[in-house]
């Protein structure tokens, strides 16, 4: 039994975030998204929006629902922003799972880490399904925890010829090449801008904090495919609005991103543009449903983070552990 747990006889198990190796073999959390998203394609898994909560000054709680009826599993991830908070940090995130048999609470996760295993596999797991054939030249822009996940699951995904990372410190940063894949170091350039890299480059991985866009979509040409993620800012975007009407757009949820996705929101406010445009999301990709890119315009897909995510590698965690009979295997074996 490893710290901090409790044999499921006498409740849920209770796993901190020191408690377990949170990097999950990429080909685990991958096929843990590709079946949560088959599920809601074909009805056994349901996405409920996420919900938010605000106290002025004190709080702000996002809820993350999901049932994943294929594993027997509901729940939610909680993630507050806690804005008083003066020690430790000021995002945090729990998950819990409960069985659908039942009713009753079987894992409760800090989840924390497991957040940014889940964007990042979320992105390379459209990037697989999205990308043209032949598409070998990688940018990142945006180096934190997240950006690195996002070279993490970009190495297990794809056999990238050149690898372009830009943020607006990445020049004076020495540890940068220390905490890239081995795989991919060799391949590695600092860009000397974001227009360079994403010029320079096939595929496009936004991975910043930003509230207001990072790059120009005009630097973009066909087929070129950039991905956009979320932070806890409302209506955050890394892409200008306008944008929207010159790409071929899919996203991860079709029925809720659009009205949490800061440069939809926007572009249909004030840019004529309409989610109808949305030319597939994750399940229907998943499922072989969806319409594939004209090669006419640049491809955007855009994540925002769900629940059905967050219950699907928690769920891999679960199972991982039950099968090991202790805790979950360290490292990468």
């Amino acid at each position: 039994m490893i710290p901090g747990t409790r044999s499921q006889k006498n409740g849920p198990i209770f796993l901190r975030q020191e408690d377990f190796d949170a990097h999950l073999p990429e080909e685990v959390v991958l096929d843990a998204l590709r079946e949560a998203f088959s599920a809601l394609a074909n009805g056994t898994a349901v996405q409920p929006p996420q919900a938010c909560g605000v106290i002025a000054d004190q709080v702000d709680v996002i809820w993350y629902p999901a049932v994943l009826g294929t594993h027997n599993l509901f729940g939610a991830k909680l993630s507050p922003y806690l804005m008083k908070r003066k020690d430790g940090p000021k995002v945090t995130a729990w998950t819990l799972l409960c069985s659908t048999e039942t009713g009753d609470p079987v894992l409760l996760c800090d989840s924390l880490a497991l957040t940014t295993e889940r964007t990042a596999a979320t992105t390379a797991l459209a990037v697989q399904l999205l990308k043209r054939a032949g598409a070998t030249r990688l940018a990142v822009i945006g180096l934190g925890a997240v950006g690195m996940a996002h070279l993490r699951y970009a190495a297990a995904i794809g056999d990238w010829s050149d690898v372009l990372l830009y943020s607006r410190h990445a020049r004076s940063d020495n540890s940068i090449l220390d905490r890239v894949p081995p795989e991919l170091r060799r391949k590695i350039t600092i860009a000397d801008s974001a227009e360079s890299a994403v010029v320079n480059s096939d595929v496009i991985l936004l991975c910043t904090s930003s509230t207001t866009p990072v790059i120009d979509h005009r630097w973009l040409k066909p087929p070129q495919l950039v991905t956009s993620l979320t932070t806890t800012a409302e209506h955050a975007r890394e892409i200008p609005a306008e944008a929207l009407r010159d790409l071929d757009v899919y996203c991860d949820y079709r029925a809720t991103t659009p009205s949490v996705a800061g440069e939809m929101v926007f572009a249909a406010k004030d840019h004529g543009w309409s989610r109808d445009a949305i030319l597939g999301d994750l399940p229907e990709l998943v499922y072989g449903k969806s319409r594939m890119p004209s090669n006419n315009k640049p491809v955007f897909f855009r994540s925002i983070g769900l629940g059905i995510e967050d219950i699907a590698i928690a769920s891999a965690v679960l199972k991982r552990m039950q099968t090991s009979g202790s805790g979950l295997p360290g490292g990468k074996s």
